[in-house]
């Protein structure tokens, strides 16, 4: 395009700018919150158990005590995670906590003793795969530990860089994963990827381990979604089970803020995670597990379940990448990924453009997520990975922001094209 057209071309797209700022629009594709619609799918759970508060092995729930756990909790979501009910700690209803009280016990107390402790070492590390999910870097930089950037491509973090790194340096223990429909990308790590993530403990140090936090794990938007390969079954063969920490939780299933949250770790790890967090708590919320228990039944009622969530996704994901595809697609103007579950889409821009989309967008009341949140410190070197996110939304308004959301990014990269 010579640079008269770009200009004809800017010239229309200030105009169609000024237009919606005169609309004082109020748009939001922030965080991946499920919608109204979504946790209505839920409010069976008021009331569910009709006053029979006792679980299968006559434990009262409303009373203390079952610090890991409902049995029946645990036959059902150790089968969402792959692992026996042996290995799985039922908790609240947030995973997060669960995984800074792993990484918190780590640093401080050892999951082997005293002197496994990271808080020994001068030198903390851990692997970041980019882009990546903001609060698990967020837990990094609370405590202290120096984040390493390592780069995804569509089947999960750049492994061959990832042995590299943990071969060489014992200072790096551990790597944040989102494996399933990963946060921003939407990619599913390949079986390949999963097991060499399996195999780190054999080439890393001795107190080395994997944050796999499958927070994705059954939300599926499209039926063919591939499946992930279980990471357990890895470890068991290259005997790393105490290297490899599990996570995932109903937050996305049933209510966002009053659901259940799990993990899974060898035998040993849990003994050990499960003598500090008694100086926590004298049990989780046992009425919440018992709840869920009666409202999902099984995997396949989980599943039924999650298809009511799909069915409402399925427009919103649809409705914004084929705004891209139809304005972007052959403008070479950004980059993206058609996820086929999970919560978001990650748009890349041209380099050193998403700061100004996200503000071009904000002044005409399109908030997005700041530029730079899916990567360490808020650090994204290229300047233009905006991860955009249309589960809350009404549709309407999903898809008025996807317009909006071309115009900033026609609008940025031809006045780039242009200087």
């Amino acid at each position: 395009m010579s640079a008269d057209q770009l200009r004809a071309q800017l010239d229309t797209l200030e105009a169609q700018y000024r237009a919606l700022a005169e609309r004082q629009l109020s748009l939001d594709l922030t965080r991946g919150k499920p919608g109204t619609e979504q946790v209505s799918l839920s409010d069976a759970l008021d009331g569910i158990l009709e006053g029979d508060y006792r679980a299968s092995n006559g434990t009262d729930v409303r009373n203390y005590g079952g610090l890991d756990g409902l049995p029946e909790a645990k036959a059902l979501f150790s089968k969402v995670m792959g692992v026996p009910e042996s290995d799985i700690v039922i908790g609240g209803n947030s995973s997060l906590t669960l995984m800074y009280s792993v990484i918190d016990f780590a640093l401080n107390v050892g999951l082997r003793g005293a002197e496994s402790a990271w808080g020994n070492s001068d030198e903390l590390k851990f692997l970041c795969p980019v882009p990546g999910y903001d609060r698990h870097f967020a837990i990094c930089e609370h405590l202290g530990i120096e984040m390493i950037p390592v780069a995804m491509d569509a089947n999960g973090p750049d492994m061959d860089e990832v042995e590299r790194l943990v071969s060489s340096d014992p200072a790096i223990k551990g790597i944040w994963c989102v494996p399933r429909f990963s946060n921003p990308t939407g990619c599913v790590y390949s079986e390949e990827t999963v097991e060499r993530l399996a195999r780190l403990g054999t080439i890393a140090s001795d107190d080395f381990i994997v944050m796999y936090d499958n927070a994705y794990a059954v939300h599926t938007i499209d039926a063919d979604a591939p499946e992930l390969a279980n990471i357990r079954d890895y470890s068991v063969k290259h005997g790393t089970e105490s290297s490899v920490f599990q996570f995932g939780s109903t937050s996305k299933v049933t209510f966002a803020g009053a659901g259940v949250a799990f993990l899974s770790s060898s035998p040993a790890n849990l003994a050990a995670f499960k003598q500090h967090l008694g100086f926590q708590s004298i049990g989780p919320d046992k009425v919440n597990q018992l709840r869920h228990v009666k409202l999902l039944q099984s995997p396949a009622g989980i599943a039924a379940h999650m298809e009511k969530h799909a069915a409402l996704l399925r427009p919103r994901f649809a409705a914004v990448l084929a705004t891209l595809e139809n304005e972007l697609g052959d403008t070479g103007m950004g980059e993206w990924l058609s996820p086929q579950g999970g919560y978001f889409i990650s748009f890349n821009t041209r380099p050193g453009l998403a700061q100004t989309v996200v503000k071009l967008a904000a002044d005409i009341g399109v908030a997005l997520t700041p530029a730079g949140a899916t990567y360490p410190y808020g650090n994204d070197p290229e300047d233009s990975n905006i991860r955009l996110a249309p589960s809350y939304p009404s549709l309407k308004d999903v898809q008025a922001t996807a317009e909006a959301f071309v115009i900033c990014v026609k609008l940025a990269s031809i006045r780039q094209a242009l200087a």
